[in-house]
């Protein structure tokens, strides 16, 4: 059932979940919104999220489990808030991540025994939003492949729903402006929206780096192929 495929959402480093609740000053607050806000542009899924989910599913993708050898590449914090088209955080909502390791592979079967795999990527990882629609995810930056720009998938789900399925995209990345997926979106200040500039964290000495990605999220579900629990249904294959 999809309750237990969430049970161990946030996992064993609680200390992430404190490092976003400790900077939701980092957002625009309710009260700020004159008007609606527009919607995260939806973009395809791909063919390589997860069909084998890893044991470790926590926000942290750099270590999986109690391992003590980090993922190689730029540590990168992802954070931001989910909110509705009124403004208003939403809680509980899931946010899925999932994206390539430093060497451009997935951990989907396809790819998963490719031999410049980073086995201590964890590649996918998922987090429950508190009251002020916060999340936050420690990974890599992601390096661009194949004809792809620089990316990390999302996905977002309420209830038993998926309600928006979306990519962020790296600024200053050259393939975006041949990248397939993100130039499908016409107008300019919507596909402005993935695009987000990864700086340098203040305070490291390490060349952490840190990019904000609201999301703005509708209540009308996704298209039943793209809902979460698609891949208890034996009988549907992905198109």
């Amino acid at each position: 059932m999809l309750k237990n495929r969430h049970l161990n959402i946030i996992g064993r480093r609680r200390f992430l979940k404190q490092a976003a609740l400790g900077t939701t000053a980092f957002w625009t607050v309710r009260g700020a919104f004159a008007e609606a806000l527009t919607l995260t542009p939806r973009q395809t899924e791909g063919p390589l999220y997860p069909d084998h989910l890893p044991l470790d599913t926590d926000n942290d993708l750099l270590r999986i489990n109690d391992s003590i050898t980090p993922a190689v590449g730029e540590v990168s914090h992802v954070r931001g808030k989910i909110l509705d088209s009124k403004g208003d955080p939403i809680r509980n909502a899931i946010v899925e991540l999932w994206q390539v390791d430093s060497q451009g592979v997935y951990i989907h079967s396809q790819t998963a025994k490719s031999s410049k795999r980073d086995k201590n990527f964890q590649g996918f990882g998922r987090f429950i939003t508190g009251s002020s629609g916060e999340y936050y995810f420690r990974t890599v930056k992601p390096p661009a492949y194949g004809g792809r720009a620089q990316h990390i998938h999302f996905a977002v789900i309420r209830g038993k729903h998926r309600v928006l399925t979306t990519q962020l995209y790296v600024k200053g990345d050259p393939k975006i402006k041949r990248d397939g997926p993100i130039n499908e979106i016409k107008d300019p200040n919507l596909r402005n929206m993935l695009i987000k500039e990864f700086k340098p964290l203040e305070g490291s000495k390490t060349g952490e780096l840190t990019v904000g990605f609201d999301l703005v999220v509708g209540v009308t579900p996704e298209d039943p192929k793209e809902d979460p629990l698609r891949f208890q249904n034996p009988k549907y294959k992905k198109g």
